[in-house]
């Protein structure tokens, strides 16, 4: 193929659109810290009322990665995207007007499933818009998405608080409120979640503008619109024909095996791969990642450092996630993946280990709960740099195109099942492990990912999916 001729203005264009998922993901998954108290007041919510209320999501996150693969099979990676982008606009807008709580929980599992679909399809999507040499980056630019819409969501939910505080004495009728008053000052939070249908309907309209991934519009035989798209990714026509003809070339070999999806995906070298990705999808989530951004405040609060206001310190680790997953977005092409999770993963072993150090020691050792803060944040960077930003990369790459939608979802599952688990199982490890055993067992788990990482997954940058194909199949 001819060196740098590609068109990579066009594939950055087709990238930040597919990204717009990633940020509605990052967006939903944060906005409910802001929404917590007053939902709870507003519908006296006991403790267990109030965990449905912030885990009825992830509920609907596991719905939504089981049928994403299948969706993205069947109807394509184009309009499963326009089929997540209306669940997160109806859902926005069914959460600000909700009338009660059941209503208000539906509409929350509703955006749970846009989020699974989301997660699966929309860095499939890139990896298969995009050219080998800038695939990694291209596909990171959705992690990175989501690390904005987590800090959008903050910093809405900041705004949006200090709105209603100041606005609430400009309301006329605190008993009968305007609609917007309802929505932005008597009851803020319904601004809060309500606000995600603005980048939900934006997300709607630039999808319009966007063609259909032409890896999968050739798996349904509809070689003519690829080249056309091929031609304006790659700039000319010898390495469009090259790309068509190296992915048609791929499906026809597939092709020889007339089973269905399901036993191909059983065969014995496709299997071990979804096991593979499904492995470090879970394991990923037993290393802490999650119950550190979720229960920060409160690991912060038995630290000693509960007098903070702790939304600076989300804001502090949602922009500190933010920063790290651009830097990784510009690097993870030129270091590669797996150089990168050797990198993150010994740090984030380093930083648990001085945190679990810090809970049983440092109280005697007359150490500052500052100590906790930055080991705290260097793991949040560890993390970002690496698992966060390599893991959907990986699962975008690793498998043949022929199931790759249907292997995504399943690795995906496995992902979302350990978030459901660690969110759940993370009070009660703190409270019988101590929070030095909880982040005792943090590192043992990533031990591990790091022997998985080494022996099992490929080094996939640089290459084509069809060379990825190739390799993992001749392995």
């Amino acid at each position: 193929m001819k060196k740098d001729t590609a068109n990579l203005g066009y594939v950055l264009f087709l990238s930040f659109v597919a990204a717009l998922g990633g940020f509605l993901f990052g967006y939903d998954t944060a906005v409910v810290s802001g929404t917590n108290q007053q939902v709870a007041h507003l519908f006296h919510l006991d403790e267990m009322q109030l965990g449905w209320y912030v885990g009825c999501a992830l509920i609907g996150s596991i719905c939504g990665v089981a049928v994403a693969g299948i969706l993205g099979d069947k109807f394509g990676r184009k309009r499963t995207m326009l089929f997540s982008a209306v669940l997160f606009s109806l859902s926005a807008i069914g959460c600000a007007i909700s009338i009660d709580f059941t209503h208000l929980v539906i509409s929350r599992i509703f955006v749970g499933v846009g989020i699974g679909i989301v997660s699966i399809i929309s860095p499939l999507y890139i990896s298969e818009v995009a050219v080998a040499k800038y695939r990694g980056g291209l596909v990171s630019l959705y992690q990175f998405g989501v690390t904005v819409g987590m800090v959008g969501a903050y910093l809405v939910n900041h705004v949006l608080l200090g709105l209603a505080e100041t606005g609430i004495s400009k309301v006329a009728d605190v008993a009968n409120p305007t609609l917007f008053e309802w929505i932005f000052y008597t009851e803020s939070w319904r601004g809060m979640l309500g606000m995600c249908a603005v980048p939900a309907l934006l997300f709607f309209i630039v999808l319009f503008f966007i063609p259909e991934s032409p890896r999968w519009l050739i798996l349904r035989h509809k070689e003519a619109p690829s080249f056309k798209i091929f031609h304006r990714i790659y700039g000319n026509e010898e390495d469009a024909k090259a790309q068509l003809e190296s992915t048609r070339e791929m499906i026809e070999k597939e092709s020889q095996y007339k089973s269905g999806q399901w036993k191909y995906l059983f065969k014995p070298k496709i299997f071990k791969m979804v096991l593979v990705g499904s492995a470090i999808a879970i394991l990923g989530q037993f290393m802490g990642v999650n119950a550190v951004l979720y229960y920060g405040p409160t690991i912060f609060e038995q630290s000693g450092l509960s007098g903070g206001d702790s939304l600076f310190y989300q804001v502090l680790v949602g922009v500190t996630n933010m920063v790290t997953a651009l830097i990784a977005l510009v690097i993870i092409d030129r270091v590669g993946r797996k150089k990168l999770v050797y990198f993150g993963v010994s740090g984030m072993i380093i930083s648990l280990l001085l945190i679990s150090y810090y809970f049983e020691y440092g109280e005697a050792n007359g150490l500052s709960p500052v100590f906790l803060l930055v080991f705290f944040m260097f793991y949040i960077f560890s993390c970002a740099i690496s698992i966060c930003a390599v893991v959907f990369v990986l699962l975008s790459e690793m498998f043949p195109i022929r199931v790759r939608g249907l292997a995504m979802s399943i690795a995906g599952f496995a992902l979302w099942i350990g978030t459901y688990l660690i969110g759940q199982l993370t009070p009660w490890m703190l409270k019988n492990l101590t929070p030095t055993g909880t982040f005792l067992l943090f590192a043992f788990m990533c031990v591990p990912y790091m022997l998985i990482m080494w022996k099992l997954v490929p080094e996939t940058t640089g290459k084509s999916l069809e060379e990825i194909e190739k390799m993992i199949s001749e392995d």
